[in-house]
């Protein structure tokens, strides 16, 4: 019982989880909390204040679960390019703006343009989604005077924590343009787009000491006064990292609402296109490549809500004319290409919920292919950047529970993939949280993160699947989203 427990915390889109573990990686307590946000078109946002109340109440439970044992550190993680404006009090000026909310595309241009070389050599452009736009969209509306101040969505929660504004990660700070090869905010680009380098916070290394967990925080979790607080990353790299994917070569694929790729590499890769893009690793001198889909099992929620998701399986399994899906459910693509105007499809119509369970099973496992499809892709582009792919993959996310699935990404991908045994972004903050005090990142990653099961691909499936997998990608070329150069010999 004198052994410490490591703690994470990840902000999701559509919950607040927090979770303990031992110094073997076994969950000795979890908790979680719903969270709900407003959708209108091209807006989505969350409510601030529902973070932090959440987050509060999830490790209020999870402490009372813990009794007496000592807590060694925690982090948390949320989602990439989500921010919103406080005021010189630290309170919330606006509603969250979430990493999906597309109000500023039209901005992303000027953003781009501003910092052009700058974001070359960092290796990516600037996209619609980003939260750099998002400030430039609020500084059209004249709301950045008066002490204002951009944060981070963890920033919410670890500055009440700790009683004090924090210092956010340079995770979480990429999409706002932080520079992770100078490590500053660049101030030339920030001249030529009118916004005061005063706006924006302190950034530091993901693994640093935010602070300590302060009497009024402690009061309100139950977690002990003086728990050191770590910076974080974001929850595309705490999957990462609850993947155990650190080493160079190796690569997270998770597959939740949406799709997210995370490897490691020992140089910054780079993307003409925009695609991809890179945040430092915690441990050593190396790259975090990858990128985040807007497709993924959020087309499943949208086409088949309520249904009987085991039934569909076993239904879908057994088809065998799958059409061509591209498995959209809202609008515009950010990974493995950048195009603001893709639409889903299904066969030769737009992505649509089925009539009847034939229909279903059809569309269920054109859904689960297209998919697959995408991922196949990712790798290649990743790839054709620089990237390191060379290494295993592992399966984390909602959607891994599906082994049929499971499969089927093995197979299309024609590569061993791993599942690990506890696949939660919360996970990979505790790993990072016992690194910051205990020998580091991969020390940790390999105490913490245990492997259930590890899949061998089909090579007579895998050939089987690779020519609708071409004629997918040329469709996407042929519809004007994919850059031709990708979808020559696209793997």
């Amino acid at each position: 019982m004198s052994e410490p427990v490591w703690m994470g915390v990840d902000l999701g889109t559509q919950s607040v989880r927090a979770l303990a573990v031992d110094g073997r990686g076994r969950t000795v307590a979890a908790a979680s909390r719903p969270l709900r946000g407003r959708r209108d078109g091209p807006r989505h946002e969350q409510d601030p204040a529902a973070w932090w109340d959440l987050a509060a109440d999830a490790l209020g439970e999870l402490t009372a679960a813990l009794g007496r044992r000592p807590i060694g550190a925690l982090a948390v993680c949320a989602t990439s390019g989500t921010v919103l404006l406080t005021g010189p009090d630290g309170g919330p000026r606006t509603p969250g703006l979430m990493y999906d909310d597309t109000r500023a595309g039209a901005l992303a241009a000027e953003a781009q343009d501003a910092g052009a070389a700058r974001w070359g050599r960092l290796g990516y452009r600037m996209q619609p989604t980003w939260a750099l736009p998002k400030l430039l969209w609020w500084r059209d509306r004249g709301l950045l005077g008066g002490g204002v101040r951009l944060v981070h969505q963890p920033d919410v929660v670890t500055s009440a924590l700790v009683g004090h504004p924090v210092p956010s990660d340079s995770s979480h700070a990429l999409k706002t343009g932080y520079d992770l090869l100078g490590e500053r905010w660049p101030a030339e680009v920030l001249a030529r787009l009118r916004v005061d380098p005063a706006v924006l916070p302190e950034v530091v290394r993901p693994g640093t000491v935010l602070g300590h967990v302060c009497r009024t925080a402690a009061a309100r979790t139950g977690l002990p006064a003086g728990t050191p607080v770590i910076a974080g990353m974001t929850d595309g790299c705490a999957a990462q990292l609850a993947a155990g994917a650190v080493g160079v070569g190796e690569w997270n694929a998770v597959l939740g609402t949406t799709l997210t790729l995370k490897g490691v590499s020992t140089s910054l890769p780079h993307d003409p296109t925009g695609a991809v893009y890179s945040h430092r690793a915690p441990h050593g001198d190396l790259w975090l490549p990858g990128g985040a889909s807007s497709t993924g099992a959020g087309a499943v929620r949208a086409l088949f809500p309520g249904a009987d998701l085991d039934a569909l399986t076993a239904a879908a399994a057994r088809v065998r004319d799958v059409p061509l899906c591209y498995p959209l459910a809202g609008h515009g693509e950010r990974f493995p290409f950048v195009a603001p105007q893709a639409r889903g499809f299904l066969g030769d119509g737009p992505l649509a919920r089925p009539h009847d369970a034939a229909d279903a099973a059809t569309a269920f496992a054109a859904v689960c292919t297209g998919v697959a499809h995408i991922e196949r892709l990712s790798f290649h582009v990743l790839a054709r950047a620089g990237s390191e792919v060379g290494g295993p993959v592992t399966f984390t996310g909602g959607a891994a529970r599906n082994a049929w699935w499971n499969q089927l990404r093995c197979d299309m991908l024609g590569v061993p993939v791993r599942l690990p045994a506890n696949p939660e972004p919360a996970l990979g903050m505790a790993v990072l949280a016992a690194g910051a005090l205990t020998g580091g990142v991969p020390a940790a990653a390999r105490r913490l993160v245990r492997v259930r099961r590890t899949l061998e691909p089909d090579p007579a499936r895998t050939a089987a699947l690779t020519p609708a997998y071409h004629a997918f990608v040329r469709l996407l070329a042929e519809r004007g989203w994919l850059d031709p150069r990708f979808a020559t010999g696209a793997g």
